[in-house]
């Protein structure tokens, strides 16, 4: 583990549910202090929420992800929707040709942005 606040963001990611922070330091191999400071940072900086949570008596803290709004640019090249949305046909990506058009039509927004 290179990075323990990604390492953290990483695990907290990866429970939609959430993860216990007495759990956290456990999978991450550091101890519970270094745990809080990182916990600390992720909480700062709005990436993840923290529940008070009780487990066998013992006051601890749910982890969960920020639900953050999704970012439009993500899924419209130009003003074009992404395609698949809505899309009731049952195709391979691979061979979509709606799908490769809008990615190509995308290459081409982000090609004249750049220039």
């Amino acid at each position: 583990m290179n990075n323990p606040i990604e390492d953290a963001l990483k695990v907290i990611q990866s429970k939609p549910e959430g993860v216990l922070q007495s759990e956290l330091w456990k999978v991450l191999g550091v101890d519970s202090r270094k745990c809080s400071r990182i916990v600390k940072k992720l909480l700062d900086t709005g990436l993840i929420e923290r529940a008070e949570f009780k487990k066998d008596g013992i006051k601890t803290y749910v982890l969960t992800v920020t639900k953050r709004p999704l970012d439009p640019s993500l899924i419209l090249a130009g003003e074009e929707l992404i395609p698949c949305i809505g899309c009731e046909d049952e195709c391979n990506v691979i061979e979509c040709h709606r799908l490769m058009d809008w990615m190509y039509q995308l290459a081409i927004v982000e090609a004249e942005e750049i220039i």
